[in-house]
């Protein structure tokens, strides 16, 4: 019964923040970056760290410290929506962020705490590479939705790291999210705050299985969008491009452009993508199979690239 309240929440607040948005103009407009040729509704990703705050209601205030670090990230991600922000103070509130959700899993207190500089380069990449994979509809909520059911999965038949509501809570919020914008035609983009809530919320989730099981190797629930995101930002090193500017090279961004690809099925070739990595993994779990996904993605995305990447050159 809890889980159609949530439900039934999730939608009545979605809707009432359309009208929000719709009355103070917050829309994404066709951009350098995006892949959308029409203006819609930004920020439906909002619903994800509104769902996560009923959870913490629900649960009796559990996980305080991760649940203030989302709340400011998420604000500040909301206000980069709605008025753009510097890059420095939105990365500083993101550490300090990070570092909330660092306290939360104990690592900060724990004789692991030498790996937090490591861990805020990775969660600051992942953050950031959910952001700039934000580009088509349906690949957020889709993606994530991949993502939370086999973390789920984890949960339940193999190692419990986290309260079970809490996934399933989240899960509820993006499939509520998917239902506005896993379509051909979007009601709403899920903005900087939806693409960056999810992303942390996912890591919280990642991390805290990782903590508990001395196991860097599950990351590799995340190899579809860190292989694209990584040698993306590797290629565009390499053509000594301005990091700050905006950009049509993610592989997803040349199927839909260059490839005239539908944005629902560029979507659902990263979830197929993604979800046959998860599968395959739990088969072994382990470094190598992580190693092993890594280089056969790796060597897709190169091929695909060599393929196809003139053709975004033609276009310019």
């Amino acid at each position: 019964m809890i889980y159609l309240l949530i439900v039934v929440l999730a939608f009545v607040f979605e809707l009432l923040y359309f009208k929000v948005a719709s009355k103070y103009n917050i829309v994404d407009r066709p951009s350098e970056r995006g892949s959308s040729k029409a203006v819609t509704l930004r920020g439906g990703g909002i619903v994800f760290p509104f769902v996560v705050l009923v959870y913490f209601f629900y649960s009796g205030f559990a996980y305080p410290w991760f649940i203030v670090g989302m709340l400011m990230i998420s604000c500040i991600s909301f206000y980069d929506d709605v008025s753009s922000l510097p890059p420095r103070i939105r990365l500083l509130v993101h550490f300090v962020a990070m570092l909330l959700m660092f306290q939360q899993l104990g690592l900060i207190t724990s004789s692991l705490w030498w790996l937090i500089p490591i861990m805020l380069f990775v969660c600051a990449g992942a953050i950031n590479v959910f952001n700039f994979m934000d580009g088509v509809n349906g690949i957020t909520g889709g993606y994530a939705t991949v993502v939370l059911v086999a973390l789920l999965y984890v949960n339940h038949h193999i190692i419990e790291f986290v309260d079970p509501n809490f996934i399933l809570f989240s899960l509820i919020s993006v499939l509520v999210f998917c239902f506005f914008n896993f379509r051909t035609r979007a009601k709403c983009f899920a903005g900087d705050v939806g693409a960056v809530a999810i992303a942390f919320v996912i890591l919280f989730f990642i991390c805290k299985l990782v903590l508990l099981t001395n196991d860097f190797s599950w990351f590799a629930f995340l190899t579809v969008y860190g292989v694209d995101g990584t040698l993306t930002l590797i290629h565009r090193i390499l053509l000594h491009e301005k990091l700050s500017q905006p950009h049509r090279k993610h592989a997803y961004q040349i199927m839909a452009n260059e490839l005239k690809m539908p944005h629902v099925l560029v979507s659902a070739i990263y979830m197929c993508l993604q979800a046959l990595v998860c599968f395959v993994y739990l088969l072994k779990p382990g470094l190598i199979m992580f190693a092993a996904v890594v280089v056969v993605l790796s060597l897709a995305y190169l091929l695909f690239m060599k393929k196809f990447f003139h053709l975004h050159l033609q276009r310019k």
